[in-house]
């Protein structure tokens, strides 16, 4: 079973059943709160830049798998092989995109070469 990660209406929970049990005659330090409120913040911040960098990194392959239509490339194919054509198409398979070349597919990080097509 997955770990549930924590969420805001987590951390007010924590929050509320800490001001409820604590000592009356210690109590914690408002800064004290303040500081774990600007951490949970912080975290929150964090995990929002974290999914608009994947999405941007996602975006990117898109990018650079349509800026391959119509180039001929070589690519690796299984571990020894090279296989050369031009890019006609590619698919999503999840956030990657694989290149279509001649009946076959092949992932971005498998090019070796690119170059124009008709150029030698």
């Amino acid at each position: 079973m997955p770990a549930k990660m924590l969420d805001q209406q987590d951390f007010l929970k924590l929050l509320v059943t800490q001001l409820a049990n604590q000592d009356p005659l210690a109590p914690q330090s408002d800064t004290a709160f303040i500081a774990q409120m600007a951490q949970f913040t912080t975290l929150e911040q964090t995990k929002g830049m974290t999914a608009d960098i994947a999405e941007m990194r996602s975006q990117q392959k898109v990018l650079q798998a349509m800026s391959l239509l119509d180039r001929e490339v070589v690519v690796q194919s299984g571990k020894t092989g090279l296989a050369t054509g031009i890019v006609k198409g590619f698919d999503m398979e999840g956030d990657n995109p694989k290149l279509i070349i001649g009946n076959e597919k092949y992932d971005l990080n498998d090019i070796l070469t690119i170059r124009l097509a008709n150029q030698q």
